[in-house]
């Protein structure tokens, strides 16, 4: 737990492998911008005192390993970056000069995975667990 945050009453390591899409998968104009729109992925998450710890925007999809608060649901804050970023697609690329409602760049929904520890040793643990739970119970009843 190297990499664990603080926040006041907690201690969390929060990340999530997340995917999603644009709409219709526009690859011809996602790929001219791609490049242009991972500082505002930063931005953004740093909002929702979020980070970025890798990513990658391919030409019809983009890839994210972000660190979440566990304050914060996971939905809320992809549905921030999303829509935001889609305002500042609009007003930056699309000439669309006011909030624009009822268009949407993105796609509807996102993948998500949790990111942890390696499964085999979580798997491992509880195999073992209730072994470990004997043994500390007999260490317990020779300290009486």
């Amino acid at each position: 737990m190297d990499e664990a945050q603080s926040l006041a009453h907690s201690r969390w390591d929060c990340k999530y492998h997340v995917v999603w899409i644009p709409k219709y998968r526009k690859k011809k104009l996602f790929y001219s911008l791609r490049h242009q729109i991972a500082p505002v992925f930063r931005e953004l998450a740093h909002h929702k005192e979020s980070e970025i710890l890798e990513g990658h925007l391919m030409p019809d999809h983009v890839h994210m390993l972000i660190m979440i608060p566990p304050k914060y649901a996971v939905s809320s804050v992809i549905g921030y970056i999303k829509g935001k970023s889609a305002i500042f697609i609009a007003r930056n690329f699309r000439g669309i000069k006011r909030n624009f409602i009822g268009e949407s760049f993105w796609a509807r929904g996102f993948y998500v995975s949790t990111v942890g520890y390696d499964e085999k040793v979580v798997r491992e643990y509880i195999k073992n667990q209730e072994k470990e739970d004997q043994r500390i119970d007999q260490f317990s009843l020779l300290n009486m």
